[in-house]
């Protein structure tokens, strides 16, 4: 993935039926102005993915499956496999912090998933992130490392140009309006620098540079520009603000470079 580009994805979860998408979808899209420096990625329930891809304007906004199922077909009663979404979104959020500890997703199927993505030219969003816990007993760095590289196992250098990494400490994650207790800009750069310094080992210095890497947790038109601002930082994954057409229309416009956020 090219960094040229800064990712701004909203995460709907399980809200807004399909009706409700659409016509969300339709106020998004006469708020939200395209920019070349910007790509929109929107994230709705799998119910709404296909009436969306209908409607959905590509040059303005791209979209993204919440989960799949790792085999491309089967008998797997109640699943979706990326086989089946191919076509239909161009990414894919794999490991989300709800998807490992409500869903309890192995390292196993997270893995496997993001090979699938891959395979069926589908790009994955690899979250990652640490617990409350984790936070309090200084494992972060750890945590980081293990779901990275347990995430990126049999990737290769070409497929992980295919490849986005979001980190996203569980521990800030808010319970849904996206004003949570978001993470402090210093630590999200040194935890970042921790995530690249691992890329460099497993894959070289020139994947580290340009891997996409996004910050999510309690991201909200407050805070937007001071995460967007760090220079380790090359989008947002966005939950609960998302959900808020004028909200996630502010952060859109704060990702753009013509807005005045800089780099520090």
């Amino acid at each position: 993935m090219s960094r040229d580009k800064t990712l701004i994805v909203a995460n709907w979860k399980m809200n807004l039926n399909v009706g409700e998408a659409s016509l969300y979808l339709h106020q998004l899209a006469k708020l939200v102005k395209s920019h070349r420096d910007v790509e929109v990625v929107l994230a709705p329930t799998a119910l709404a993915l296909q009436s969306l891809s209908l409607q959905v304007n590509s040059r303005q906004f791209k979209l993204a499956a919440q989960n799949f199922y790792w085999r491309d077909h089967g008998p797997y009663t109640g699943e979706i496999s990326a086989t089946q979404l191919r076509g239909i979104v161009q990414y894919a959020l794999v490991g989300h912090s709800e998807r490992r500890h409500v869903f309890h997703d192995s390292d196993k199927d997270i893995r496997a998933k993001v090979q699938a993505a891959i395979r069926n030219h589908i790009i994955p969003i690899l979250c990652i992130g640490e617990t409350a816990s984790e936070h309090a007993d200084g494992e972060t760095r750890d945590v980081v490392h293990d779901q990275l590289v347990g995430g990126l196992a049999n990737v290769t250098s070409e497929e992980l140009e295919h490849v986005v990494i979001a980190y996203e400490p569980v521990w800030a994650i808010s319970a849904g309006d996206g004003r949570g207790r978001a993470d402090k800009p210093e630590d999200v750069t040194a935890v970042i620098r921790v995530i690249r310094n691992q890329i460099k080992h497993l894959y070289g210095p020139k994947a580290a540079e340009s891997i996409q890497v996004l910050y999510g947790a309690s991201v909200n038109p407050d805070n937007a520009a001071a995460f967007l601002a760090i220079p380790e930082v090359d989008g947002l994954l966005v939950g609960g603000a998302s959900l808020n057409a004028h909200d996630f229309n502010e952060i859109i416009k704060k990702a753009h470079k013509g807005s005045g956020v800089a780099k520090v």
